[in-house]
Formats: C-alpha cells, structure tokens, sequence
C-alpha cells in the first residue's frame, strides 16, 4: 500500500475486479476460454466503452450526462437508416448533433445550469428525434461497418482489440494534450483555468462536442453489431456509461477521470451481464446484481482510499 499511489489505485482495483470475473466466468464455463468464447463474452464491449468515454469526458468538467444513452440511440438510428444509401446525410445529421453537444455545453456554463436537469431534458429530445427517424426497429448496417465489428482477427478477439485501441485514444487525448489538461482543469478548479487567460465556456463546448463524437461512435458500433436499430436500442447505456466510470476509478467532482480505467469499467459492466447469465440468475434481478458488483468494488476502492490517507498523515 505505501508504494502505491492513489492514481495506481485507481487503475489497480477495476483490473483485478475484472480479473476476477472473468476467472470466475471460465471456472463456470471453461469452454469460454477460447478466442470464440471470449469474442462472445466481450462482443458489445465496444460500444459500451465508446459511450462510457463519452460519459467520462463530461464528467472530467464536473458535469453529468443523463442523454446519452437515447443520443446513442439516435445515432444509431440515423446510421441504419441514412448510412448505407444516403452516407452524406447521415453524415451531415450527425455532425450538427456534434454541434449541438458543443451548444449544450456552452449554454450550460453561460446560464450556470445544472447539467443532470438540461441533459434529462435533452433526453426526450434525442428519443423523440429517434422516434421520428424510425418509428419501428428496422434499418441496416452499411456492409462495410458490419466487416469491421464482425471481422476476426488472429489470436485476439476484435472487440478486445478495439476496447486496446479506444482505451489508448481516450488516454492519449485525456491525459497527454493540452485540451485534456484545460479540460481535467477545469473540472478542479475552473477559476484557475480562467485566470491562466483560457477560456472556459470554449473548453466546455469542445469537451461537450468530443463527447458526442465518441457517443455517435457508439451508435454507429452497436449498428454494426446489431445490424439494425432501434430508437430504444440503447437506453440502458445511461446508467452503464455513468457506473463504467465510476468503476474504472473516476469521480463526479474535481477532474478525476482515468481513461483506461473507463473501459476497463465497461468491459467489467459487459463481463458481468454473462456471468449472472452463467449463473442462471433471472434478467430482471441481473441489473441489481450488476449495481451489487459496483457497490462492493467502490466500498473496497473507499477502504484504499482512505488507509492512502492515513499513511501520508505525520
């Protein structure tokens, strides 16, 4: 413990919580324990980590999203119906969601608004929009993106890959640019930001805009996968995203956040749903089982916490 630091922590306890699902997931089922078997265990990862990042970067300027799983819903809407035969379309509707995201942002430091009651607002827009885009489950994947989230590989499973590759992106953009120090800045202490002459209301309608460019990646990479949409398709995403990162070590205040540790929430989130499947416990207590697992992995990470404290007190 005293060579460990708090940030080391952080990162520490969502990978072993995940390693000791995913034991536990081969010690129920060995054949899971094969490239197939982990590519059917991590399969819709994706785009829960790309939703769960996006839900990250709002929560680095100490803001919460409660849109985003129908905005991913309405992304993926938008794909399966304009992608495959009119891409400029759904393209240009995309972009001026972005945009809109970037607005939201703006608007909500300018008028001091607190950000759970405009998103939850925003929430019945984005679903309605979804509705009127599809009014039934329907729509198509373009072949292309349904090759890539299908594709196979060697040795590693796809969805194992590209949960590597976002984890890596999101780091390298949170962690290691000047947009990821304005943005983590202002999320603990904005005052500061501002008095260093940047401006803040632009650091939040950038981080607000790459938020909605990581949920409209998600939309997309369920589409793939689902090989259609639906406008409720991703309702659940909300909660998800918002417990993938407080697994992976981030918090709701001071510009906490850990990249890496996001996804590994969110494949920890995904590893969960098919064990208590393997555990044969019933879908409607399987939500509750998941929200159990958070509660002892933050417990366990409040312990830690606490004795790091302790240790540095004289």
């Amino acid at each position: 413990m005293k060579g460990l630091s708090i940030n080391t922590l952080r990162l520490i306890i969502p990978a072993v919580s995940l390693a000791i699902l995913l034991a536990a997931v081969f010690y129920i089922q060995p054949r899971a324990m094969s490239y197939t078997g982990l590519n059917l265990l991590f399969n819709l990862a994706v785009p829960i980590a790309l939703a769960t990042i996006a839900q990250m970067l709002i929560m680095a300027v100490n803001d919460l999203d409660l849109s985003i799983g129908t905005f991913v819903s309405f992304a993926a809407c938008v794909t399966a119906v304009y992608m495959p035969t009119e891409p400029v379309t759904a393209i240009a509707i995309l972009a001026a969601a972005v945009l809109t995201y970037a607005a939201l942002g703006m608007i909500i430091h300018l008028r001091d608004l607190p950000s759970i009651v405009v998103t939850l607002g925003m929430s019945f827009v984005w679903g309605g929009l979804a509705v009127i885009i599809l009014p039934a489950p329907g729509g198509e994947a373009p072949v292309w993106l349904r090759a890539v989230m299908v594709s196979k590989p060697p040795f590693v499973p796809m969805a194992i890959i590209a949960s590597l590759l976002i984890a890596l992106v999101a780091h390298l953009l949170v962690m290691r640019t000047t947009f990821g120090v304005l943005m983590r800045g202002v999320g603990g202490n904005a005052r500061s930001v501002a008095r260093a002459g940047w401006s803040v209301l632009w650091i939040k309608g950038a981080t607000y805009a790459a938020a909605g460019f990581f949920a409209i990646l998600s939309g997309i990479a369920l589409v793939g996968l689902a090989t259609s949409a639906d406008a409720n398709i991703a309702l659940r995403y909300t909660l998800l995203s918002i417990a993938g990162v407080i697994l992976g070590g981030g918090e709701f205040v001071g510009g906490r956040v850990s990249p890496v540790g996001a996804v590994i929430g969110a494949l920890t989130l995904t590893l969960a749903g098919s064990f208590l499947s393997f555990m044969r416990i019933s879908p409607d207590w399987q939500i509750g089982a998941q929200g159990a697992i958070l509660i002892i992995v933050l417990g366990l990470r409040l312990v830690l916490n606490r004795r790091g404290q302790e240790e540095k007190q004289p």
